[in-house]
């Protein structure tokens, strides 16, 4: 288990949206066929994250590894007993950071950033309002680290694509209205 303060992200090695996961359980105690009809039903998580099944039941077994989960047995008539999910305190505290912090890299914004998006505007207008500006700030400093001139035409070229996406990133994040 982790034992670093709840103030950083946890540090365990988990796939990206992991985290997102404990946003299902924080809004009941459910088992995975319940959170994976949840992703596969949600028409405005499908735009955004397909998972398997298996995937799924894969990922939280890993969060209840890292005791970011509990689970209790739930009879089943005809079948074999459902493992239900309990958010721990240690979870709570985990997605409550995890929410909350901006993605540090552009490419997390498709993912990652979408998952903490959808969950923040679930906890409130303040929330998701606090979730953009957080991500508003760390794309400026994106830009800032993006300056300088490329010597190479291939470098340069690359480098003025990331300067691009990183604006259009930041126009998107300016058009948001949470």
């Amino acid at each position: 288990m982790n034992t670093q303060p709840l103030s950083s992200p946890p540090t365990f090695d988990l796939a990206p949206g992991a985290l997102a996961l404990l946003g299902f359980v924080r809004q009941q105690p459910s088992h995975g066929y319940d959170i994976y009809r949840q992703l596969t039903q949600s028409p405005e998580l499908r735009l955004i994250w397909r998972v398997k099944q298996s995937r799924l039941y894969a990922l939280l077994a890993r969060l209840e590894e890292a005791g970011l989960l509990s689970s209790t047995a739930e009879p089943s008539e005809g079948r074999p007993p459902r493992r239900v999910f309990h958010l721990t305190e240690a979870g709570a505290a985990a997605f409550d950071v995890w929410l909350a912090q901006p993605v540090a890299q552009p490419r997390e914004i498709r993912l990652e950033f979408m998952l903490k998006l959808y969950f923040a505007l679930q906890a409130g207008e303040a929330t998701a309002a606090r979730l953009v500006a957080g991500q508003r700030a760390v794309c400026a400093g994106w830009l800032a680290d993006k300056e300088g001139a490329a010597d190479a035409p291939f470098a340069q070229a690359v480098t003025g694509y990331r300067r691009a996406h990183v604006r259009a990133i930041g126009a998107w994040l300016d058009g948001l209205r949470p």
